[in-house]
């Protein structure tokens, strides 16, 4: 599956509605670690059919970055269900990115 443009105007229905969980990398063009998550993401987006994954631009979008606490970026948010359900900030391997979605 691809990855989801998310922006306050879909966030609802992409993510919070979503039937399967969601994960949701915040980041900027500008970030060094972003640039190091983001094809580990675009993976997990081509690898996992159970799994739906967006990504935020925090620059495009600072309403969804300060609603959700975002301070330093990358930051990855799992929402299972409507709810957030896990988080976790800065350039992690893919593995535990995975472990995030279990």
């Amino acid at each position: 599956m691809s990855v989801l443009t998310i922006t306050k105007e879909n966030f609802d229905d992409q993510v919070l509605q979503s039937d399967k969980p969601v994960l949701v990398d915040f980041w900027a063009p500008w970030c060094g670690p972003c640039r190091m998550v983001s094809p580990l993401v675009d993976q997990i987006a081509e690898e996992r059919a159970d799994v739906a994954v967006g990504k935020v631009n925090v620059d495009e979008q600072p309403e969804l970055a300060a609603q959700f606490g975002v301070m330093s970026i990358p930051t990855l948010l799992v929402f299972k269900e409507g709810k957030l359900a896990q988080k976790a900030v800065g350039a992690r391997p893919k593995e535990d990115l995975l472990a995030l979605l279990d």
